[in-house]
């Protein structure tokens, strides 16, 4: 079920006129932890049944688009941004870990699930930038370290948090950087940090390792970070408004043409930053995200305090027609076809992530990727409309080695000759 958005056109219309202001109020004159927010774009085509055809330099003119008779959808390879780093968080720390040096922020600590991707992402990017990681990881240590867990152990300090602590996790979290901090240093908040940062003082004139020295030598005193679960927080959505305004120039997907992307959803933050940088920005897109990990009321919730949030720390007075709008929402939230609870497999995903594997040379996961890319089948097949479907893969590659661990019995049936 699609729960979609009736107001969105007027929206759109309201917000349009103030597209350029945004991109110079939130983007300019910030430093940022990707060079370039330069991503690939593949397009698939659907051939007879379940096969496909992958297309790696596809035209997005009019002239060039492929016939209506064969069903097509084009592939945002984030999935491509980083070797050991998921695309959406590493679109979620791109305007974030700038911040962290700018403060001198010598330590972040942060929480998620034992083969999570967020804490993984963390570990490997404060660990290229000098910043020490302390991860909470729920549950207990797994006999053999693999996958994201065996990133996070590798690159950052990991700590195994039972079930019943971690349910509260602000506490936990607050309690743990407290600790970190002792009685020389102090713990900090995302609050802290934007209030204390202008995007003028964000500037790309101050050399990095200038400012790395001045930490390292200047002042001993520990400053603590507190990155919420999956990196849920306002300042995470500059990541994803960059990309949009990449991904919307004329010569790619262009700022014209109705689009509908789609995406997984875990905290859902991703969503919301694709759907807030195309209202604001008058793109006729329209985001789907594929519910996971919550149900409508949560991602509905999570997609108005982080508006409300990111309206407080960039003061950004313009996006009020959302934020004011009860049934205002800026995105279209979609169940899964085979609803489950989070973090399960079913049988025969194992086996379609391996068909589009061979047929594509596209790794999806089953938990993530494979929702998100079935919900772009089916948009695709069923458009009649002249909108063409985007799919954002956001990554997964090191969760099938964790999976793999767990669901020996799906992954079993992938040996040469076992059906």
């Amino acid at each position: 079920m699609i729960h979609s958005n009736p107001l969105q056109n007027q929206i759109v219309t309201k917000l349009k006129l103030g597209g350029e202001e945004f991109l110079q109020k939130v983007l300019n004159n910030r430093r940022w932890t990707l060079p370039s927010p330069e991503t690939k774009i593949h397009q698939l085509v659907h051939t007879q049944g379940p096969n496909f055809l992958l297309n790696t330099h596809p035209s997005f003119g009019d002239a060039n688009r492929v016939s209506k008779e064969r069903n097509s959808f084009y592939v945002v390879r984030d999935d491509l941004l980083h070797p050991l780093v998921n695309g959406n968080k590493a679109r979620k720390l791109d305007g974030l870990l700038p911040l962290l040096q700018h403060c001198s922020v010598t330590d972040v600590v942060t929480c998620g699930g034992c083969q999570s991707a967020h804490t993984a992402a963390v570990a490997v990017m404060c660990a290229e930038r000098g910043i020490v990681s302390h991860l909470l990881l729920r549950g207990e240590q797994p006999e053999i370290l693999t996958g994201y867990n065996l990133m996070s152990s590798m690159y950052g300090n990991v700590t195994y948090v039972g079930r019943t602590i971690y349910a509260n996790r602000e506490e936990m979290l607050k309690s743990y950087a407290e600790s970190v901090a002792g009685n020389n240093g102090y713990v900090l908040w995302f609050g802290d940090i934007i209030e204390t940062s202008s995007a003028t003082e964000l500037s790309t004139s101050p050399n990095l390792m200038q400012m790395d020295v001045s930490r390292s030598e200047g002042n001993h005193q520990r400053k603590i970070l507190v990155v919420n679960e999956g990196a849920g927080d306002s300042v995470a959505l500059l990541g994803v408004i960059r990309l949009v305004q990449y991904l919307s120039q004329n010569h790619l997907l262009g700022k014209e043409r109705p689009m509908r992307f789609v995406v997984d959803a875990g905290t859902g933050t991703t969503a919301i930053g694709l759907g807030l940088a195309a209202q604001c920005l008058g793109l006729p897109w329209e985001v789907y995200a594929v519910m996971l990990a919550d149900k409508i009321e949560g991602y509905r919730k999570q997609e108005k305090r982080l508006i409300s949030e990111f309206k407080k720390h960039f003061n950004i007075e313009f996006i009020d027609h959302i934020v004011n709008r009860e049934d205002a929402g800026i995105v279209n939230w979609v169940e899964r076809g085979r609803p489950r609870k989070f973090g399960n497999v079913l049988e025969g995903e194992v086996e379609k992530c391996q068909q589009i594997a061979k047929q594509t040379g596209i790794l999806v996961d089953p938990v993530y990727t494979l929702a998100a890319w079935e919900t772009a089948m089916l948009l695709s097949s069923n458009n009649a409309e002249e909108a063409e479907v985007v799919l954002l893969h956001t990554g997964g590659t090191l969760g099938m080695f964790g999976l793999a661990q767990r669901y020996k019995n799906y992954f079993g049936k992938l040996k040469k000759g076992v059906l």
